[in-house]
């Protein structure tokens, strides 16, 4: 059996937008069921996201804690953030969210994993980077605001992140499933055997 998700797509006979917000929106679709019976389905058209797992030469990941208020936490997270354009290259946006967030550029990149945060209800796509060789970034640091002007860096040991994850005390979903995927990888073909930096994303095709 061939383990991989399929592109599928079922018969919609109505859509609505019954919220638009500024970077996401509520969608209602009437979706033919495979009875031939039709069901309501709502969920968050999202432009997609990218983010970075910052390893540097002592084996720690560059983390941010950040206030997200919807969970009323404050949670530890590695560098994300939105796709501002439709077609926008990740690698790009990647590059500027670490730059921006923690005024860091990285030497090499490669792809870790790719995700749908919550496919059950939003149709957001994440990728999601390995950043090593790390150095401090050129310039004046970016201005940041809101949320992002409370938050605090750190470095982490990733074996600190693994023990942290299984133990239920880090929730972030990008910064879970990312180090996790760095562990597998490092335990089985490693590193150097991860797809490279602009490897084809099917959930939000972009171009070079």
């Amino acid at each position: 059996m061939e383990l991989q998700d399929t592109p599928e797509e079922w018969r919609v006979v109505a859509t609505t937008t019954p919220f638009q917000g500024k970077k996401t929106s509520v969608r209602t679709d009437e979706v033919v069921m495979p009875d031939g019976t039709v069901a309501s389905r709502d969920y968050q058209v999202h432009p997609g996201s990218v983010a970075v797992l910052a390893l540097d030469e002592q084996d720690r990941v560059l983390l941010l804690k950040q206030y997200r208020h919807p969970v009323r936490q404050k949670l530890w997270e590695i560098p994300a953030g939105l796709l501002d354009v439709p077609g926008e290259n990740p690698l790009h946006a990647a590059q500027r969210e670490l730059y921006e967030e923690a005024h860091v550029k990285a030497g090499d990149w490669r792809v870790l994993t790719d995700v749908y945060t919550t496919p059950g209800g939003c149709d957001e796509a994440v990728r999601i980077f390995l950043a090593r060789d790390l150095a401090e970034a050129e310039g004046e640091r970016y201005e940041v605001s809101d949320e992002e002007a409370d938050m605090e860096l750190a470095r982490v040991p990733l074996a600190e992140l693994v023990r942290g994850v299984l133990a239920g005390e880090l929730h972030n979903n990008c910064l879970v499933v990312g180090v996790l995927s760095l562990a597998a990888a490092r335990a089985g073909e490693g590193v150097e055997a991860l797809r490279p930096a602009e490897a084809p994303w099917p959930a939000r095709p972009f171009t070079s």
